[in-house]
């Protein structure tokens, strides 16, 4: 069993590895994720041999005033081409090969297209003109292969550089285990292992400071617990003898001698890392619109450029035949295509950037035409998040005093915004404050510990409810009606008094929402609140649909129902436990305080924490899709008209459209979809 469990272990960080190392050199196209090595290195390499093939060959049969020859020149042409069309054409190639298997061609098998058939015919043109005498002179494609490796290349470093970041959600996920792990051994020695090899079962020492090497019961010790990077929850929670512990959280000043519960597989981040890579993967097999456009041309040029062999064989023999095809097939993969996307992403994201915005996922500017629902927290988001005590009510012949005092012990080490309000106030009446021990968390219900030597917790009506514990419930209501949040302070079975506590509304909030309504998008407030404060603060917001009283791990599923409805959902969160549902929803909105692997996981970032911003990014995602469409059109419109002319259907009235023209052309529709995305602007 330990065995087992070491080789899970060994084999979940292994993913983590993997994913790790490819994060560096990765690209996402048209959903697929293929191996690019350093696209950067690759773009500037093959600039580098291209420069030699432009000056020396000729563009589609047409010598330009820059270019000159030598003795052995073509011999040059040759192997640096030769070089070029391995080296920079790789990624293109393996690319169009995922994409077959796949049976989805998209961009990457009409660049693959354009390339390969550029580099054959250029290499039989090449032994055509120098060993086979009984062969007119044949044109080679060199400088069109040259040129749209390098091109193509430059547009796909440009997509990348714009929207990518310092790592992933899986990376960050991983940096937030310790390396090793002190275990305890039978002697009562110490020894140091790989956290790979640590077994469920087995005591490790974790020192102040330290990260928890996996999730475990504490044994021995008391710390104050940093738990914020793995649930977005309190920074600091007491732990002591009983009290469970995350992996990935960090220890506080004291010595801790935990139990490990789950290591490898069965651990709490490495079922966040699943959850986060199996959305992901799902995500990713949306089809963007440039590789929808590409397929297209795939399929339009493979069939006009059979028709064109067949026909002008019949006509005119082989070398006209072959190269009317070839012409086809270049003009096919034009320049401007390569570009068209990568100008305006990158135009995009800059402006993104300066309105509060980053953009990590190009392929949710395109996904936001289609959303319908937005789903976002109510604390910190919709509200401050900045609590205030506006009552305290005593039972069980305690005095509010009492009541306030014990909540503050309890909450004492706590910095959650409920914890404040309630310190806050206990401050500001100069209360006496006890100090708690064994303080522990109670997930998604409050947290217990002893003051005197007497247990006493802090939790929710959910709670009392589910442990049918009696309580007032006419003053609850009341008060929670208020939009107030209520905690209660128990003691064994009796509630000894309650503290409503009310937030305040962001001033931004209620114009938000509206302006989501007009838009035909329907808000949704997502809270663990209670369901009457719930209500409250949705009324005034003008928000039809909340949902309360939720756990961490309830998000994710509220997601996976919108969508099996049928609605296409942006989800807004901050935390860990919020990084599924932000990989699983279309679009993952990250709020810009929150934790790293919720910002990696997230397609968007609110740099200023403002959900209005949502706007922003909606109204500079419906222009950019616009400036991607213009861009394809001239990028790959003019095929409509350059492959029947270049095929030759009007050649029965002399009118065909030459190699040179058709370079013209691919130029002139650079030119155009640059000037375009540059003229992208957000109101």
């Amino acid at each position: 069993m330990a065995e087992k469990e070491s080789m899970k272990m060994d084999h979940d960080m292994n993913d983590m590895q993997d994913m790790d190392d490819m994060s560096g050199d990765m690209m996402m196209h048209g959903g697929h994720m293929m191996h690019m090595g350093n696209l950067k290195q690759k773009f500037w390499l093959s600039l580098i041999l291209s420069i030699p093939v432009i000056i020396l060959s000729p563009m589609m049969g047409i010598h330009l005033p820059f270019q000159f020859t030598f003795t052995g020149s073509d011999w040059l042409v040759l192997v640096l081409a030769t070089i070029l069309f391995v080296y920079g054409g790789k990624p293109f190639l393996q690319g169009a090969q995922m994409e077959l298997a796949e049976r989805k061609p998209a961009m990457m098998t009409l660049i693959a297209l354009g390339i390969s058939v550029a580099y054959i015919y250029s290499l039989w043109a090449f032994v055509a003109n120098h060993f086979l005498t009984t062969v007119p002179h044949q044109m080679d494609f060199f400088w069109e292969l040259a040129t749209l490796i390098t091109i193509m290349l430059l547009g796909h470093w440009l997509e990348m550089n714009a929207i990518s970041s310092a790592g992933s959600a899986v990376e960050k996920m991983a940096a937030l285990l310790p390396g090793q792990a002190h275990v305890l051994q039978a002697d009562g020695s110490v020894q140091d292992v790989a956290l790979a090899q640590l077994q469920e079962n087995q005591q490790v020492i974790v020192k102040a400071g330290e990260k928890i090497p996996a999730d475990g019961q504490v044994v021995a010790g008391h710390s104050a617990v940093n738990e914020a990077l793995v649930t977005g929850e309190a920074k600091l929670v007491e732990k002591a003898s009983g009290a469970t512990v995350i992996g990935g959280a960090v220890n506080g000043d004291g010595t801790l001698t935990i139990k490990v519960t789950g290591t490898g597989e069965t651990g709490y981040l490495s079922q966040v890392t699943k959850l986060v890579q199996q959305a992901q993967q799902h995500k990713s097999q949306a089809e963007n619109l440039a590789d929808k456009v590409a397929g297209w041309l795939f399929y339009a040029a493979t069939l006009i450029g059979l028709i064109t062999f067949i026909v002008w064989l019949a006509i005119s023999g082989l070398n006209v035949a072959l190269e009317r095809t070839v012409t086809v097939l270049v003009i096919a993969c034009p320049h401007a295509l390569g570009l068209a996307i990568p100008l305006v992403v990158a135009r995009s994201t800059a402006l993104g950037a300066t309105h509060g915005l980053l953009l990590r996922n190009r392929n949710a500017l395109e996904a936001a035409k289609q959303i319908d629902t937005v789903l976002m927290d109510k604390t910190g988001t919709l509200t401050e998040g900045n609590f205030k005590v506006n009552a305290v009510v005593a039972f069980a012949q305690q005095s509010e005093k009492q009541v306030l005092s014990l909540l503050a012990a309890l909450e004492a080490n706590a910095s959650h915004p409920l914890a404040v309000g309630i310190l806050a106030a206990a401050k500001a009446q100069k209360l006496t404050v006890p100090t708690a021990s064994n303080v522990t968390q109670l997930s998604g219900v409050g947290l217990r510990g002893q003051v005197d030597q007497v247990d006493y917790a802090i939790v929710t009506a959910a709670y009392l409810q589910q442990q049918k514990i009696a309580y007032d419930e006419a003053t609850y209501s009341k008060l929670a009606a208020q939009g107030n949040s209520i905690s209660f302070l128990l003691q064994a079975q009796q509630v000894l008094g309650l503290v409503a506590q009310g937030d305040q509304i962001k001033p931004t909030a209620q114009d938000f929402i509206q302006q989501l309504k007009a838009q035909g998008i329907k808000p949704v407030m997502l809270t663990g609140d209670n369901q009457q404060a719930a209500a409250a603060v949705a009324k005034q917001l003008g928000i039809a649909d909340f949902h309360a009283e939720l756990l961490p791990q309830d998000k994710t599923k509220i997601v996976a129902q919108y969508q099996a409805s049928g609605q296409r959902v942006v989800m807004v969160g901050d935390g860990v436990n919020d990084a599924p549902s932000l990989a699983a929803a279309e679009i993952g909105v990250a709020i810009g305080a929150g934790t790293d692997v919720a910002i990696d996981s997230a397609d968007v970032v609110l740099v200023r924490s403002d959900p209005a911003d949502i706007l922003n990014f909606l109204n500079l995602a419906q222009r950019t899709t616009r400036k991607m469409v213009q861009n394809l059109w001239w990028g790959a419109g003019y095929n409509i008209i350059a492959l029947p002319l270049a095929a030759g259907v009007l050649a029965p009235i002399g009118l065909i459209l030459s190699p040179a023209v058709g370079a013209v052309l691919m130029s002139l529709s650079t030119v155009v979809v640059a000037i375009n995305a540059l003229t992208l602007k957000l109101k």
